[in-house]
């Protein structure tokens, strides 16, 4: 498995979009203009930077968890972000990273964790 931060994030990224997707389609949404509206409150840069700060806020994260986002947060990047600040996009590394570490690791049971505090309901994801 990788230790890369932005490769973490990079598969990261993936899985959250598609869990994100799942989860709508599963509340109902059915149209896919209100599907994508609701989506992107919850996949942009914006929307991911506020879950991870509500997660340290809360202690939701183990230390280990933390170390990781740090360090994806910290890792420099030779992209400059589209639609928002450095620091909100460092962020949202962080969480893309840490999904996709728990994605590459086979953490099923913290994956759902994640994204069920994320949407603030039981989500169950379809593996």
């Amino acid at each position: 498995m990788t230790n890369n931060a932005l490769t973490l994030a990079y598969i990261g990224d993936a899985f959250y979009e598609l869990a994100i997707r799942n989860f709508f389609i599963q509340k109902g949404f059915e149209k896919v203009g209100n599907l994508q509206k609701q989506v992107t409150l919850y996949v942009s840069a914006k929307g991911q930077a506020s879950f991870l700060i509500k997660m340290l806020e809360e202690d939701f994260l183990t230390e280990k968890e933390i170390e990781l986002v740090k360090r994806a947060r910290n890792h420099k990047s030779h992209k400059s972000p589209k639609n928002t600040d450095v620091v909100t996009y460092k962020m949202a590394t962080g969480l893309e990273a840490l999904i996709g570490y728990c994605y590459l690791k086979n953490q099923k049971k913290r994956l759902n964790e994640i994204i069920e505090f994320i949407v603030g309901e039981e989500y169950v994801c379809i593996w």
